[in-house]
């Protein structure tokens, strides 16, 4: 048998050895044994049950091998909700929470009353769609993805969550023109990393690429959606994006190309790098606006 001390402390080496971040180990613990952290600290010394030391073994083998600790989960959290997640969809980044948090923002300040339609592009687990239909209960939320599998993993998720969403399967925003729906606000996290850039193994052997790679120039997706977009649109709406750090100046002239009439803005992260971008038609930034 072996104390819970011994096998951090066994593993937290192991990792340093294999280019893992040794708090992984901490972190993968506490969703395994269901416990606070302070309450396994406090327990610290004593030996850790057989079952739940084989699993914990079992699990940092495969993470070693710089498979993510999402996928030996089969699970991860955003925004405070419990998202599931295999090799179909992309695991949710916390910089895609602080999207959500200033999209929602965004809803108070610019549609202060009434229902609005949103629709998540490209939703993938369903994160972003989850965490903003069930923050905001005003929104119709409505979720794309070109894949089935991703699609099929979201509706779980929905479940799950017990999130009112409607699920659509194709590409971009076809979907939603053949459908006829016109959005107060469109949200994506298209795929942002150029063709070419190297990334790191536990990235690109275990998420989907069609999710990752946007293209030579990393800008395939945001190009079709904003090509398409007054397709869907209302004449007050907004979009709100994710993006790649090193993007702004390409993503600005692209805007300034495609949507000559919006007026947008682009946000930094928590880390201080360029991540979001909002475009906005017919929204006043001075004043409120009530939604048509």
């Amino acid at each position: 048998m072996t104390s819970f001390a011994a096998a951090v402390k066994k593993y937290e080496t192991l990792c340093e050895q294999n280019d893992v971040p040794a708090e992984t180990v901490m972190a993968f613990l506490v969703e395994l044994s269901r416990q606070e952290r302070y309450n396994l600290y406090m327990h610290y010394e004593e030996e850790m049950p057989a079952e739940l030391e084989e699993q914990f073994s079992a699990g940092m083998e495969r993470i070693l091998k710089q498979e993510p600790m999402a996928h030996v989960l089969g699970y991860s959290w955003f925004y405070g909700y419990k998202m599931l997640v295999s090799g179909d969809v992309l695991i949710p980044r916390p910089e895609t929470e602080e999207l959500c948090a200033h999209i929602l923002s965004r809803i108070d300040r610019y549609f202060p009353a009434g229902e609005l339609a949103c629709a998540d592009i490209g939703t993938g687990s369903g994160a972003i769609a989850i965490t903003v239909a069930k923050e905001e209960p005003r929104v119709r939320m409505t979720a794309t993805d070109i894949s089935a599998e991703a699609v099929a993993m979201a509706e779980r998720n929905a479940a799950l969550n017990e999130a009112d969403i409607t699920f659509m399967t194709g590409d971009y925003l076809q979907p939603l023109i053949a459908a006829g729906i016109r959005l107060d606000i469109l949200i994506s996290n298209p795929p942002y990393i150029p063709a070419e850039e190297t990334m790191e193994h536990s990235v690109v052997d275990f998420e989907p690429h069609v999710a990752l790679f946007g293209g030579d120039d990393g800008l395939k997706g945001y190009r079709a959606i904003f090509r398409s977009c007054r397709q869907v649109l209302k004449e007050k709406a907004m979009m709100a994006f994710e993006m790649g750090w090193d993007q702004r100046e390409r993503m600005g002239r692209l805007v300034e190309e495609l949507l000559p009439e919006a007026r947008y803005e682009i946000l930094r992260d928590m880390n201080g790098k360029d991540r979001m971008l909002f475009v906005y038609f017919g929204l006043d930034p001075d004043t409120q606006q009530n939604n048509d």
